[in-house]
């Protein structure tokens, strides 16, 4: 299992990239490794706004369906249209290909509520 060192975590699995005002936000490879073969993605709309923790898309897979929820507060930029044609991209790719969205961030400091990797490392070896 990969877990990417730049990036910060949530208690739910998803991961944020910030670069000054604007993120990008995905799943992480634990969560696409526990949902499966990802075969539906239900994405937002560019221009929603999003608050932290608060809920941002969901996923089906062979296993389950699940919420995907926004690690930062913001207004979404982008959302990666290629999953529409493709959700399996995210098993493959969770962190290059497979992003969900891009976000102007709302709040920057929100981001002391989320997880280094190496304390998202412990919180999975805690919870597993």
């Amino acid at each position: 299992m990969e877990i990417e060192d730049h990036l910060l975590y949530t208690k739910e699995h998803e991961w944020v990239n910030i670069d000054g005002d604007e993120a990008t936000v995905g799943i992480s490879d634990y969560a696409q490794e526990s949902l499966g073969d990802i075969t539906f993605v239900e994405l937002p709309a560019a221009g929603d706004d999003v608050e932290q923790f608060g809920e941002l898309a969901s996923v089906e897979s062979v296993k389950a369906a699940s919420d995907i929820f926004s690690p930062m507060s913001g207004q979404i930029l982008e959302v990666n249209e290629d999953l529409n044609d493709d959700p399996g991209i995210i098993n493959k790719s969770p962190y290059e290909k497979g992003w969900i969205v891009r976000l102007s961030l709302s709040d920057i400091e929100e981001k002391n509520n989320l997880m280094t990797a190496e304390e998202y490392e412990r919180f999975l070896e805690s919870t597993g």
